[in-house]
């Protein structure tokens, strides 16, 4: 829709109640693209020059509704930097927050769009809670399978033993058979020492088809923390209403693992919508 001819004619209400939705499922990079184009012709309309200051003169507080962090690195540097739309200090808190933890604070929002409409679900495959789980640069990692489609959405983690803590962490989604990495995010988070999950999020949702092997990883970086034990090999995960059930399996991920497995470890929860 956004690609249509009309979507240039839209009025700035009409601008602004799209890019507020969390229900577009649509890459941020290719959101910003057509609001530039729509900025482009606003200023034919009003019969200014088209250039950069103008196109976000035109766009105002619409401009504050891109999720600019939900970009990559690259796309970010391509699309958007070149672009003369932000500001350089705009520019370059981005790309700190792109770069460094922990991350500064921008002026746009960072929640994921999630193209799902169901209730956000969330499955746990340990018993108990233990203490304590060392890390030293080498990934977490489990294997799982489901039985229908689902979309990820994050991880509940174990954070620290000591007290409040933050932690650095990259979050990934690989397909095992190809190795291909379906997503990442370098992010932080903060926990209160207690034996509590912790969020940390993807930056879109991630799709996940049935009978398919994917290895969920987390690299953390930062004190010892709890773990679980007790670890569930099958799930049966009940979903709310009458809309059935998912079958999550859970396998151990040979190679560079810093020992999480079936039985014991991190990565104790998966967050997805149906």
């Amino acid at each position: 829709a956004l690609a249509a001819e009309g979507f240039l004619d839209i009025d700035f209400d009409t601008l602004t109640t799209v890019l507020e939705r969390d229900t577009l499922r649509i890459r941020e990079v290719v959101l910003f693209n057509a609001v530039v184009r729509w900025a482009e012709q606003e200023c034919l309309r009003k019969s200014l020059p088209d250039n950069p200051d103008n196109q976000r003169q035109m766009l105002s507080r619409a401009l504050y509704l891109i999720r600019f962090p939900l970009m990559t690195v690259e796309e970010f540097a391509v699309d958007v930097a070149q672009s003369g739309i932000l500001t350089d200090r705009e520019v370059v808190s981005l790309f700190l927050f792109f770069t460094v933890n922990p991350k500064p604070t921008v002026p746009f929002p960072d929640i994921p769009r999630c193209c799902i409409t169901g209730k956000e679900q969330v499955v746990s495959r340990f018993q108990r809670t233990e203490s304590r789980w060392g890390y030293s640069g080498t990934s977490d990692r489990i294997r799982f399978t489901v039985d229908r489609r689902i979309f990820v959405i994050g991880f509940g983690l174990y954070g620290s033993i000591h007290g409040p803590s933050d932690y650095d962490v990259t979050v990934q989604i690989i397909h095992t058979g190809s190795g291909k990495l379906l997503a990442s995010n370098d992010t932080t988070f903060s926990c209160d020492g207690t034996p509590n999950t912790f969020r940390v999020m993807f930056k879109t949702p991630v799709e996940i088809n049935p009978n398919t092997n994917y290895t969920a990883c987390a690299t953390l970086k930062g004190s010892d923390s709890h773990y679980g034990t007790n670890g569930s090999r099958k799930v049966v995960f009940d979903l709310s209403g009458s809309v059935g059930k998912v079958i999550f399996q859970f396998s151990y991920a040979a190679g560079c693992n810093n020992g999480t497995s079936v039985e014991d470890g991190q990565i104790p929860e998966i967050i997805f919508y149906t």
